[in-house]
């Protein structure tokens, strides 16, 4: 196989079509689609599912796919270093539940990312999304938690999904709430404090399971509930119904600054974590991002666990 073919085959996965694909490369449909056939014979195994629709990744095509961005990736970096070329443009897919961490990190990755073309993407969006994006390639990895709770859920999924769940670090649970909130000003509160307060959550639309929250102790009742869809809003919430949401601790004085985090007294824990295909290494971008998680929540008394 060439590199050529692995160049066309990682823009065909992206474009979903090889007639689209085939615009953004300059080369002509009949051509690509003989150079795909060519390669899949070459491997000797069907990589794409084609339909009227387009074409989609089969199971071989998915982990093929993360072996071909890797080949190519280092070609690049070979030609960079040794040939004088100029950097590569960057690419990296990211999809996480609603973490300022995972924003903060994002932002320290795309300032220290030294070529002058790249094409990222963050995405905070439910939980069964993020594995969706993971599983499908959307993204190349996922951040999400998991505890005592919905381990053996979490789990299940992510091997059925052919994904992995890697820990990255071990948080206590903390409230989210305005800086104007009684309750700032305690050194730790309990779930008696919190009675009378309206618990905001992130909706997690038709997989509204507790098993996919992204809140512990989800199964406890509240008598003011109240779902949203993004980070901002449950933010204003705080600030304008004195609500509260429960999460690492982790919150970015420069992206939140109207918001704290206070200890809540529980016997819990926060597992965060990174998943990514089993049988796919991560980029050299995805590791660059992992890395800045990893110095972001260091000054925030966690747990760091593993490596990527």
């Amino acid at each position: 196989m060439t590199l050529q073919q692995l160049s066309y085959f990682i823009e065909v996965a992206a474009e979903g079509s090889i007639t689209a694909a085939a615009d953004v490369l300059y080369v002509a449909q009949p051509t690509l689609s003989a150079a795909m056939k060519e390669l899949e014979a070459r491997v000797g195994r069907a990589l794409l599912i084609r339909s009227a629709r387009g074409v989609t990744l089969t199971t071989d095509g998915a982990e093929f796919l993360g072996y071909a961005k890797q080949v190519v990736e280092q070609v690049a970096l070979l030609e960079q270093r040794y040939l004088g070329r100029p950097p590569s443009r960057r690419l990296l897919g990211v999809s996480t539940q609603h973490y300022s961490f995972a924003v903060d990190a994002f932002v320290r990755m795309v300032r220290r990312t030294e070529s002058a073309e790249y094409e990222f993407s963050l995405r905070e969006t439910r939980t069964w999304d993020i594995i969706e994006d993971v599983r499908t390639l959307r993204s190349e990895l996922g951040i999400i938690y998991r505890n005592d709770f919905n381990r053996d859920v979490i789990n299940k999924l992510l091997r059925d999904s052919g994904l992995e769940f890697r820990p990255l670090f071990l948080a206590e649970p903390h409230i989210f709430i305005s800086r104007k909130n009684p309750l700032a000003t305690k050194e730790r509160v309990t779930l008696a404090d919190l009675a009378e307060l309206p618990r905001l959550t992130f909706d997690q639309g038709a997989n509204n399971s507790f098993y996919f929250s992204e809140e512990i102790l989800s199964t406890l009742s509240s008598a003011r509930e109240i779902r949203v869809s993004d980070r901002a809003t449950i933010f204003n919430l705080m600030i304008g119904l004195d609500g509260y949401t429960i999460s690492t601790g982790i919150v970015s004085d420069d992206l939140d600054p109207a918001i704290t985090a206070v200890p809540l007294d529980v016997d819990e824990h926060i597992e965060i974590g990174w998943i990514g295909h089993s049988a796919i290494p991560l980029t050299e971008q995805a590791q660059r991002y992992l890395d800045e998680v990893r110095v972001v929540v260091a000054g925030f008394g966690v747990t760091l666990l593993g490596e990527a």
